[in-house]
């Protein structure tokens, strides 16, 4: 199926492992040009070919240096994909453990920086381009956003924010041709789920059981209908097929396996 994505041009945040990564190599195989931020810069993504920009997103300035840097580069925008991850391990198991009355607000500040204030400063300072070639936009975003009561708290409420921001500048700029879409995965098989020393790992360590059979208890306990975690690579590509030439706006697609019971 061609997406028609051929010679245009992309913005990925949080290219260098996950889903970032896996968004990266598809885009670059459907034929796009893609420019992505990132704090760090993994073998991974030298191997890629796409353009990899080392900046912190969670920082003021850093948004505005990346979309400068993807503009000098690849001369505009046709698509932006605000993809930052779950960011420190430590940061995460904080909002799960820590209520609303032992979370400090410097933990609040961090996560809404990274997953909030991110998404808004990129988005702002891609605009202009993105008007100018009719693009589009596509937050990721997660399940927690539908169950933010759940933990992390702090990590839920700030996708929650992302997700009406996507129907802000569906709204806002619609009219001027650009679309905003959510992705909202579940369970993903990246570090969080997959790492033995990430979040998910550590909490198997904890109470004393092997992350296999942790993992599975979860699976379970969430509710995922289909009795498995989704990959980036498939997550990568409901991304990619959002991205191509249709006339969705607003929306928001999740990818959880079924975990959401609720119309």
């Amino acid at each position: 199926m061609d997406l028609h994505l051929t010679g245009k041009t992309a913005v990925v945040t949080g290219g260098s492992k996950g889903i970032g990564l896996a968004l990266v190599r598809t885009l670059l195989a459907e034929g796009m040009r893609v420019v992505t931020g990132s704090r760090t810069i993994t073998a991974e993504l030298k191997e890629t070919g796409a353009v990899p920009v080392t900046v912190d997103l969670s920082t003021a300035e850093g948004p505005a240096r990346l979309i400068d840097s993807a503009i000098d580069e690849l001369g505009g925008i046709d698509l932006l994909v605000n993809n930052v991850g779950v960011g420190d391990t430590d940061d995460f198991a904080k909002g799960v453990r820590l209520n609303l009355l032992e979370l400090p607000d410097d933990a609040w500040e961090h996560t809404f920086n990274l997953h909030f204030y991110s998404a808004l400063r990129v988005s702002r300072a891609a605009l202009p381009s993105l008007i100018e070639r009719r693009g589009t936009i596509i937050n990721v975003s997660s399940v927690g956003a539908r169950t933010v009561a759940a933990g992390p708290a702090d990590y839920n409420v700030s996708k929650a924010a992302l997700n009406a921001l996507t129907k802000v500048i569906a709204e806002q700029f619609g009219g001027q041709g650009v679309r905003a879409i959510t992705v909202s995965p579940g369970p993903v098989s990246t570090g969080v789920w997959a790492d033995p020393d990430g979040f998910v790992g550590r909490l198997a360590k904890e109470q004393g059981v092997s992350h296999e059979s942790y993992v599975e208890q979860a699976i379970s306990g969430l509710g995922v209908t289909t009795g498995r975690i989704s990959t980036p690579e498939e997550v990568a590509r409901l991304i990619a097929f959002l991205a191509s030439p249709n006339n969705i706006t607003g929306n928001e697609y999740l990818i959880d396996g079924g975990m959401t019971k609720n119309v």
